[in-house]
């Protein structure tokens, strides 16, 4: 079975459109998985994990054919994942897409990433902004938030990535038995990438697309996820 887990908040303007678009690459998924996997059986399912949300989330993603899991107060991204994660481990999920739910990514880098995944053999195959140049990032994110994010990062796990913070994922069935997410905020982002390393799973990255609307994260935003990540290392 393959799982899209979207974790959301507040996102009803959006998540109609994204379950929607997941769903019109149903049967591309499925060629896919059946060509690669012959135990996977021919099942594909959109989980939107609402966290807390205060609007129409929960209603609108139901309405478009998504699963919908619900957390009655707001915990957080990783939360909402690891909720999502064992909902497709309890019905056994062979692979497990992580995708955010607000519209930035495109439903197309999807099947590469997964096929990318089978192919080279891996466990893991993580998303990124700078393997081209299709994101168009705000200067502060480019220059500033993620460079520093990234550095911290690959001091922290010992893992060299290109990009950081980016909620694109694909697991296969080794990884979402293996992977356990106890940070509830954005720290779970470093978290993910530690227990890769942790648990000696195969990774790569894969060229993602994001598309920037408006600003985003912004500065104050990224001193958050630095905090989260560097007090994750600590306590532990």
């Amino acid at each position: 079975m393959l799982f899209v887990i979207v974790p959301v908040y507040n996102e009803a303007k959006n998540i109609g459109r994204v379950v929607r678009d997941l769903f019109q690459l149903q049967d591309g998924f499925r060629q896919i998985v059946k060509v690669n996997s012959d135990r996977l059986r021919n099942d594909f399912k959109v989980i939107v994990v609402d966290d807390g949300s205060v609007d129409d989330t929960a209603k609108v993603a139901r309405e478009a054919g998504a699963t919908v899991l619900r957390h009655a107060i707001n915990r957080g991204q990783g939360a909402a994942l690891q909720t999502g994660n064992e909902y497709a481990r309890r019905h056994g999920a062979e692979y497990v897409i992580h995708f955010d739910g607000d519209g930035q990514f495109d439903v197309a880098d999807i099947a590469p990433a997964l096929e990318k995944l089978n192919k080279d053999n891996l466990d893991v195959v993580l998303g990124s902004r700078f393997l081209d140049n299709r994101s168009k990032l705000p200067w502060t994110k480019r220059y500033i938030v993620l460079p520093l994010a990234r550095w911290i990062q690959n001091v922290l796990t010992g893992v060299t990535l290109t990009d950081v913070h980016n909620g694109f994922r694909v697991l296969n069935k080794r990884a979402l038995e293996k992977i356990e997410i106890t940070q509830d905020g954005m720290a779970h982002n470093t978290e993910i990438v530690s227990q890769i390393k942790k648990h000696e799973l195969r990774f790569a990255e894969t060229p993602v697309m994001v598309r920037y609307a408006e600003y985003g994260q912004g500065l104050s935003g990224g001193v958050k996820i630095m905090f989260d990540v560097l007090f994750s290392h600590l306590v532990k």
